[in-house]
């Protein structure tokens, strides 16, 4: 009697197989996150069916490295975020909440993109030709060197591919798109694996620079196989709040350039505006000489950005107080909170704490520490910070006050915006000497910065 296909249960989220439906997957530990999949048996293949080498290995030193072709979108902060330009031949992934912007800024960067001899082709697999129409006619998209096209299938796409030969190309999404050659469903870790490594392949091969747009799952981590972040060149995340118009272009992976830059741009009606200076629009509307404030300088790639951290320490009358946090980490805030009460003798175990990063910037290096640490100091004793203060330095678990990195640049943007002091850590201090335009304070613990900053 004939058997028919085999099924396995594939986890979307890390690629686990069983041959049973499973509740939570035991690999990673995601709930519903296991679909049925049929599977292909795998036979032997002859010499013939075998795709052929690329080439005998060679000594490193002898290699020569051909020179990168680059070419800037002229928006200045997308151009930052890919270390300066689009490469040749790479593939970018953006990610991002559903609405925050990715198709409208890929949209703009394909039409400064284009022009005589470099075609972009954007392929949208989610919306009509029709409604692409009116997003361009909205953010007054002119090249006549951009082409769109609607399609989810990939044997379609590497037909147009080939037809057209685009210089740029833009597929929105690769969630959607799916080969005839499998069985799976669009979506699932099965087809998004083989549609995004066969594109890969075919862009690689004909220098054609590729933007993937990616969902993200509710975590806010890109959707599908872990191996489509393998895949590609570079990978960006489109992050802000729909409450605020900032929205940040974060780099986590970048091969041809630096990680962890930073674009910001402004959502406006004709689209996404470039930010040239984030933080003075950051910190545009804040209140001077008000207890819980505090202005930080973070630094995101290269770039120094001056935001305001905010804390409030409320009495509580429940048995176990709330603590919140929307821009810093939560674990990181609870960190301070308990060397403060241990090192320094403040009572806070009895308070509501909440921390708020002002304009949806949302702080990850520890460079912050300081300041967090003073904004509820400054909230639970009631005593403002000096509005022309700057505040940096990592806080280590014993309550000391560490230096961080790259404190000329920190420095020179609290300078440029008429800040005339800053605190630090003391070693750090001494390393710099005088800052032109900048007082130093130099403290060595969390209890003499405290002791420095707000005086009785």
């Amino acid at each position: 009697m004939a058997r028919g296909p085999k099924t396995v249960f594939i986890c979307q989220s890390c690629g686990y197989q069983t041959g049973k439906w499973l509740g939570r997957c035991p690999e990673c530990g995601a709930w519903n996150s296991l679909a049925e999949e049929v599977v292909a048996p795998a036979g032997p293949l002859a010499d013939s069916q075998l795709p052929p080498r690329r080439g005998a290995p060679q000594p490193l030193v002898r290699l020569q490295a051909p020179p990168e072709t680059r070419l800037a979108s002229g928006l200045t902060e997308f151009d930052r975020t890919l270390g300066g330009s689009v490469v040749a031949g790479s593939v970018v992934l953006l990610g991002g909440d559903p609405g925050i912007g990715k198709s409208t800024l890929i949209l703009q960067v394909l039409d400064r993109l284009s022009g005589p001899g470099r075609q972009s082709l954007y392929i949208s697999g989610e919306e009509s030709e029709a409604q692409l129409k009116l997003r361009a006619d909205r953010l007054g998209l002119k090249s006549p060197d951009l082409l769109v096209a609607t399609e989810t299938c990939l044997e379609n796409i590497l037909k147009i591919l080939a037809e057209h030969k685009p210089a740029f190309l833009a597929l929105d999404s690769i969630q959607t798109m799916y080969t005839a050659t499998l069985p799976a469903a669009p979506g699932s870790l099965t087809q998004v694996r083989e549609t995004a490594f066969r594109l890969v392949q075919q862009v690689k091969l004909t220098g054609t620079a590729a933007f993937l747009i990616g969902h993200v799952t509710k975590e806010g981590a890109l959707a599908g196989p872990m191996v489509l972040e393998h895949l590609v060149d570079t990978v960006l995340y489109l992050e802000g709040d729909r409450s605020h118009t900032f929205r940040l272009l974060r780099t986590v992976k970048n091969r041809f350039g630096p990680t962890q830059e930073l674009g910001v741009f402004e959502m406006q009606e004709a689209g996404l505006l470039e930010v040239s200076n984030p933080s003075a629009l950051f910190l545009a509307e804040r209140s001077l000489e008000v207890p819980g404030a505090v202005v930080v300088p973070s630094l995101e790639g290269s770039r120094p950005i001056l935001v305001e951290v905010q804390a409030l320490v409320s009495p509580t009358s429940l048995a176990v107080p709330r603590r919140q946090s929307m821009g810093v980490d939560q674990g990181r805030v609870s960190l301070l909170v308990a060397v403060l009460e241990k090192r320094v003798g403040l009572a806070l175990s009895g308070q509501d704490l909440f921390v708020n990063v002002a304009g949806g910037v949302r702080l990850t290096e520890p460079a912050v520490d300081l300041g967090v640490a003073l904004a509820l100091s400054s909230s639970l004793l009631d005593r403002a910070v000096p509005s022309d203060t700057l505040i940096f330095g990592e806080v280590g678990l014993t309550g000391e006050v560490r230096a961080v990195s790259q404190p000329e640049l920190r420095l020179k943007e609290g300078h440029k915006l008429g800040f005339r002091r800053a605190l630090l850590a003391q070693r750090q201090k001494d390393r710099l000497g005088d800052f032109p335009g900048l007082e130093l304070l130099g403290v060595d613990t969390l209890a003499a910065a405290i002791r420095s900053i707000l005086p009785r």
